[in-house]
């Protein structure tokens, strides 16, 4: 008698998301693109997390599955077409309690985040939690063993979303090459000006504890002086300086200090500082 086989269920797509957070830059709809394309390409579904944490904390619509037209000519749109949100519950444990539920009741199992530091450091944080936070869902009452048996694990993909261009490892964070034209565009309507009225001006870029900025502007436009967090100036720099600027009338100087080292507050008497991208 012939052996009757079952055909095993065909397994279930894997559902991934994608959320963009913290400071906007263009590259990051090309990831989310490329994000979008390569999951439906390997045979998963992708879904857009809108306006960052916030949109994972709330569910609802918030959470989208996008297909592949729906990312058709993103590549050269500025900003992030998915929203960027600071979201203050998610950094509670309740908010990332209401974030699990909502990822596992739309079956995602898998997360990528583009975003800055903090935004990565609020994943980690996600990740580590994963475990616990099922096991209060189930004893809660929110969700039973069986919904959260399939997402025992939750794997977590970081894009580094920064201006600043300072992760290790990284050729090129997102948003680096945006920053970088932007102060060369400055820097070149700045040297009319300089030449205009023969004088030097004093340029300060971002880049936190990171010099990359201020130095590839330096090459790019030419600068006479470079101020960077690497390298601090030598004793009797300020001599020296001086003695450059009387020798040349239109020169640039880029600093890539923190701006609450440089300017201790603003006019309306609150701390200025540079935010870290």
């Amino acid at each position: 008698m012939a052996t009757t086989h079952i055909p095993a269920a065909p397994p279930k797509r894997r559902r991934i998301g994608v959320l963009t957070s913290g400071g906007d830059a263009p590259g990051m709809n090309g990831a989310v693109r490329a994000v979008v394309r390569m999951a439906i390409h390997s045979d998963c579904e992708a879904y857009a997390v809108f306006e960052g944490y916030e949109g994972l904390v709330n569910g609802g619509d918030m959470i989208r599955q996008l297909h592949w037209e729906d990312v058709r000519g993103w590549l050269s749109r500025g900003g992030t077409l998915i929203g960027s949100a600071r979201c203050m519950s998610f950094r509670e444990r309740p908010g990332r309690l209401r974030a699990a539920k909502n990822m596992i009741l739309r079956g995602i199992d898998a997360l990528v985040v583009c975003g800055g530091d903090g935004s990565l450091t609020g994943a980690d944080v996600f990740r580590s939690e994963w475990p616990g936070l099922l096991d209060e869902l189930v004893k809660t009452g929110e969700l039973t063993t069986e919904q959260i048996e399939p997402y025992t694990v939750l794997n977590i993909v970081g894009l580094v979303g920064s201006i600043d261009n300072d992760m290790s490892g990284t050729d090129a964070t997102i948003g680096c090459y945006s920053s970088l034209t932007r102060i060369c565009d400055a820097v070149d309507d700045v040297f009319d000006t300089a030449f205009s009225h023969q004088r030097g001006f004093v340029i300060e870029v971002m880049g936190r504890h990171c010099g990359w900025l201020a130095l590839m502007a330096a090459i790019s436009t030419g600068a006479d002086w470079l101020f960077i967090p690497e390298m601090p100036p030598r004793d009797g720099w300020e001599d020296d300086m001086c003695e450059t600027i009387t020798k040349v009338g239109d020169q640039v100087l880029l600093s890539a200090l923190r701006w609450n080292l440089l300017l201790q507050s603003s006019p309306f008497g609150r701390t200025r500082s540079c935010a870290h991208h």
